[in-house]
């Protein structure tokens, strides 16, 4: 009886204990024809993953030669994202008329404007900043009589505005503009007496108030409620005339108002592109309600990409620049004259190049 009971016991004990050994995943397999006993052949199974490791490459990284090709394009390689948007625009109109034997008369003549424009402007989220110098300066050569100007400006606006949020096309903004003129100016044909020089006058203007910049459109309104104008006559005879507001003797006259600016370019038309800017300005403490009015008005008419055609007009009115002064001969004063509306229209066509 104790013989069984100990045979039991061995055969439980090695039944459970081969039963309870966990087989590993057999993914070597021997190769069934081989012969000899110290020589095995082992293959790898296909196993086949339920879950794909992320980035697992699953291609044949063999690579056929024959599915190559040569680059022929080059491509452009990565630029950052920029934030500033630039401007650079040369253009130059030039008139001619001759005349050979013309019965009916006419005199020979040349012209000649030329204009620059840069801009440099900023806009990123809640701060945007606008930058512009405009430069023009015009010539006109006629048979029997000297070179006369036709044209002067130099002209530079910069802006800065914050919004609140980026939804709003309304900025909290501070704004500067100085405006002169290159050379002297004269009333022809007298060309010994200046009635203007460089910075005589100049013009700086510079104040806070709020821009409305609609998205995606070239619009700029700006008001400002406390603007000072500052007037420069760094000329010492201009200066002692006392003109373009400044008292006699005096090299600085200063304004304290209000002041509205537009800036709008659209095309009406196709290749008719309209630039439109105007300000209006008026002084708070000596000429409330006299506003001084300086507007620009231009359409740009597009042949290609470098000729185009322009009209414009520029009106100005100041209530300081007073026209018709009568002076006696000893040098007295007797009538100061009175403010005038000043018009320019312009008509050319020429060249532009953008750089």
């Amino acid at each position: 009886m104790r013989p069984i009971i100990y045979f039991l016991f061995l055969f439980l004990c090695f039944g459970l204990s081969s039963y309870a050994q966990v087989n590993p995943l057999r993914v070597f397999e021997r190769n069934p024809d081989s012969t000899a006993s110290s020589f095995q052949v082992v293959r790898i199974k296909d196993v086949k993953l339920k879950y794909v490791t992320r980035g697992a490459k699953l291609t044949d990284p063999r690579t056929v030669l024959n599915r190559i090709k040569p680059v022929l394009k080059r491509y452009k390689r990565f630029t950052p994202q920029s934030f500033w948007d630039k401007v650079n625009k040369f253009g130059l109109n030039i008139n001619e008329v001759a005349f050979v034997n013309w019965n009916a008369g006419g005199d020979n003549s040349v012209s000649a404007l030329a204009n620059m424009r840069f801009q440099r402007n900023y806009k990123f989220r809640y701060l945007n900043w606008n930058n512009e110098l405009r430069l023009r300066y015009g010539l006109n050569a006629q048979e029997g009589r000297q070179l006369r100007k036709t044209d002067d400006q130099i002209r530079i606006s910069s802006t800065i505005g914050f919004r609140k949020d980026t939804i709003t096309s309304w900025y909290y903004s501070v704004k500067a503009n100085f405006n002169t003129q290159f050379s002297n100016g004269y009333k022809y044909p007298n060309r010994t007496t200046p009635i203007s020089r460089f910075m005589a006058p100049g013009y700086l203007f510079l104040g806070a108030g709020t821009s409305y910049i609609p998205e995606g459109k070239k619009f700029n309104l700006y008001i400002s409620p406390i603007t000072q104008k500052a007037t420069f006559v760094l000329d010492e005879q201009l200066s002692n005339q006392g003109v373009f507001g400044v008292d006699e003797g005096e090299h600085l006259f200063m304004e304290i108002g209000f002041l509205v600016t537009n800036k709008w370019e659209t095309e009406v038309l196709k290749n008719v592109l309209m630039n439109h800017r105007i300000s209006l300005y008026t002084d708070y403490l000596l000429s409330f309600g006299n506003i001084d009015v300086d507007w620009e008005l231009a359409f740009n008419l597009k042949v290609n990409k470098y000729i185009n055609a322009n009209v414009g007009t520029h009106l100005i009115f100041d209530d300081d620049i007073k026209f018709d002064e009568v002076v006696a001969d000893d040098g007295t004063v007797i009538d100061p004259g009175i403010p005038r509306i000043q018009f320019k229209q312009l008509l050319g066509v020429g060249l532009t190049y953008d750089f």
